[in-house]
Order: C-alpha cells, then sequence, then structure tokens
C-alpha cells in the first residue's frame, strides 16, 4: 500500500492529463503533413502523435528521414505557435482538482514534452497556471526531449533529492516508463489518450478514472 500522503511534490503531464489537445495536435500534424506534400497516415495513427517526441512520431509514424522529419516538425510548430495549442479544452473536473491539490499544500510543477513556451501559454490561456510552482518542457535546441529528460530536469529546477517525495501523473505509457526509470512513483488517468490497459501494462503504481479521483488517492481523508 502506497502511502500518498509522503508525496509533496506532484509532476504533471500537460496532453491528455490536465487538456484535451487532440484537435489542435491532428490538426498541426495533418497541416505539416500537407504543406510537405506528403501522404496523411489514418487517423488512429494521427492519435500516436499525441505522448511522443514529434521527431520521434513522424520518423516512426510516418517514416519520414531525419531531414524530412526536421522540416515536417517546423511546418508543424508553425501552425501549433499560433493556432492548434489553442484547440485545446480543459478536462471537465481539473481546475477542481488543482484547486483542491495546491490548497492542500502541495507543489505542482507541469512536466510536458511540450516546449515550455507552449506550455505557458496554455496555462495562461486557461488559467491554470497559477496552481503550478514551476513548469519543465521540452527545448527546441534538443538538449531536453524525451519525457525522461523533462523529469530529470523537473527534479534538478525545484531542488527535489528524496524522490520519494514526488510522483508523477500522466496519460500514457511514455509518463509512466519515464518516472519509472528515475525510480519515482507514478499515477496513471484512464481519461485521456491512453489505449485500454496501456497503463496497467507498463506498470502505474495507481490509477484515477476522473480528476476527482485524482484528489481522493492523493489527499485521503483520515480514518476516523
Amino acid at each position: 500500500m502506497i502511502n500518498t500522503e509522503n508525496f509533496q511534490y506532484l509532476l504533471f503531464d500537460l496532453d491528455g492529463t490536465l487538456t484535451d489537445s487532440a484537435p489542435g495536435i491532428l490538426g498541426c500534424v495533418k497541416y505539416a503533413l500537407t504543406e510537405l506534400s506528403l501522404p496523411l497516415p489514418p487517423e488512429n495513427v494521427l492519435f500516436e502523435f499525441i505522448g511522443p517526441p514529434l521527431m520521434d512520431a513522424f520518423s516512426k509514424y510516418c517514416g519520414l528521414d531525419e531531414k524530412t522529419a526536421k522540416s515536417a516538425v517546423e511546418k508543424y510548430r508553425e501552425r501549433y505557435s499560433t493556432i492548434g495549442l489553442f484547440e485545446n479544452r480543459v478536462y471537465d473536473g481539473v481546475p477542481e482538482m488543482l484547486s483542491s491539490l495546491s490548497a492542500a499544500g502541495k507543489t505542482l510543477i507541469l512536466a510536458t514534452s511540450k516546449p515550455k513556451v507552449f506550455a505557458d501559454r496554455i496555462l495562461e490561456k486557461f488559467d491554470l497556471k497559477k496552481y503550478f510552482y514551476e513548469t519543465v518542457g521540452a527545448t527546441f535546441d534538443g538538449k531536453i526531449n524525451y519525457k525522461d529528460e523533462v523529469i530529470k530536469a523537473a527534479l534538478k529546477r525545484c531542488n527535489i533529492e528524496d524522490r520519494s517525495k514526488a510522483i508523477m501523473i500522466g496519460d500514457r505509457h511514455h509518463d509512466i516508463d519515464a518516472a519509472k526509470k528515475l525510480r519515482l512513483k507514478t499515477l496513471g488517468v484512464l481519461y485521456g489518450f491512453s489505449k485500454p490497459e496501456e497503463l496497467r501494462n507498463c506498470g502505474a503504481d495507481m490509477l484515477a478514472a476522473t480528476p476527482k479521483e485524482v484528489v481522493k488517492l492523493l489527499l485521503p481523508e483520515p480514518e476516523s
């Protein structure tokens, strides 16, 4: 049994955990491929772009070489920076979840594979930034790219030396795998973009079907 009261630092994923960002991400992938006169993959393949770094996704799911994948990422961000990042909505119950956890004295940290500048704009747009102590994202130069690199940077930036006091909360196996690599406990949310059984199969320590369940797990009521 995990003593969730021990978790002071709550690292949150963004896409699929706080917001439903599918319309913007898929729209920008389609834009990038169309601009480069490349074929569009099936819709179910497009959904695989939600989670991993863009370079990896364009290479793996579209078969692009490194040079073409870089061009696709540039085209993606061309649209995403002005339109795509706001083709997005906050999941029901997320503001209340963040408010409850923040009010309980927890330190909330955003750890996303999205570049920090985009993540901050999304948080500000939806009035969520006030709940977060820090935003850590991927960097445009590629030095911080994969999710484990993002989490490691978050731990360092927030001076978290005792990893038993931190937990990663996300909706895809990328979040769980990266956190486990860094010896962090994990909480998988089932309302995001994960496939059936994805979070169970990758070994998430806890699962929550709703934002309200996240609060119940992390702020357990004292036994009477």
